[in-house]
């Protein structure tokens, strides 16, 4: 197993960094790893963090649902409830702010279920997924080919980019939403959907939050780091909306690693409490919806 150690910050460059917390990966490995906090924009990352060619041993795990799609367990079955519902709202919400319903191109596409909702609205679909389980999950789901890597989609262009809780595991952070804003129409819509560290769950489980997900999540965005790193790569941010669900599930998570057991009283009060919270505090989340376009 390899890890790198960033020297700066990938957002504004500077080299100064707080540790902001130790987390463990529930999922996989057992490891700590730890949070750092940029002194000078508080953006926060999992810092030192596994290589590109050791990060595939993370995911190896039949809990990472995304990838899986496994519906072992109560937490597993919500998620496949759940999703059936947050995948229209995602087709309905791009069709709201698409120029029109063209090309659709969805970054880390997993098992290719939102794709696969985009064509039957009449989307024309691609997707990159550098799993090869998943991928060919996806593949079979569309009827259609999955890229392995985004240097198969040189020189096509899209009206629609989507990235649904994606770029928090990307190790070339600012490269690759260099070459998606590359691909994207002058009037394309920009998608990006992160966990919220500033959340009101993320507060009360600190350590605990699943959505750390270390090291799989390399990034911890919040609405002033993501808006600092939209703005870097010149996008015009026009809405940030909620995920109202993951609240939820992923208090549902939180419990588990916290408790070692499902507790889903809590879970569903303290999900709620986020909300909550959420709805009366500046839009904080525990999931958010960035929608973006070229200035």
């Amino acid at each position: 197993m390899s890890y790198e150690r960033l020297e700066q910050c990938p957002v504004c460059g500077k080299n100064q960094f707080k540790n902001f917390l130790v987390v463990t990966d529930n999922s996989v490995s057992k490891e700590s790893f730890v949070i750092v906090e940029c002194e000078n924009c508080s953006f926060k990352f999992t810092n030192p963090r596994p290589d590109v060619a050791s990060i595939g041993n993370y995911y190896e795990s039949e809990d990472y649902i995304s990838h899986s799609n496994t519906k072992a367990g109560i937490i597993n079955k919500a998620y496949h409830v759940v999703r059936s519902i947050t995948t229209k709202q995602k087709v309905e919400l791009i069709n709201r702010y698409a120029p029109t319903k063209g090309s659709v191109l969805d970054y880390g596409c997993g098992t290719g279920v939102f794709l696969s909702a985009c064509k039957k609205d009449g989307w024309e679909i691609r997707g990159v997924e550098p799993s090869t389980k998943a991928r060919e999950a996806a593949s079979k789901e569309t009827e259609e080919l999955i890229a392995s890597d985004i240097s198969e989609l040189t020189g096509e262009k899209f009206d629609t980019i989507t990235m649904w809780h994606v770029l928090e595991h990307i190790h070339t952070l600012n490269e690759t939403l260099a070459q998606l804003i590359d691909m994207l129409q002058d009037d394309g819509t920009l998608v990006i959907a992160v966990p919220n560290a500033d959340s009101h769950d993320a507060q009360l489980y600190k350590e605990n939050w699943a959505a750390y997900d270390v090291p799989r999540h390399l990034y911890h965005f919040t609405q002033p780091t993501m808006k600092r790193f939209l703005k870097k790569h010149k996008m015009v941010l026009e809405e940030v909306l909620p995920m109202k669900f993951d609240a939820y599930y992923v208090s549902m998570l939180s419990e588990k690693h916290k408790a070692g057991k499902t507790k889903m009283l809590n879970s569903v009060m303290n999900g709620y409490k986020s909300n909550s919270y959420a709805e009366k505090n500046g839009n904080d989340y525990s999931s958010l919806i960035f929608i973006a376009r070229k200035k």
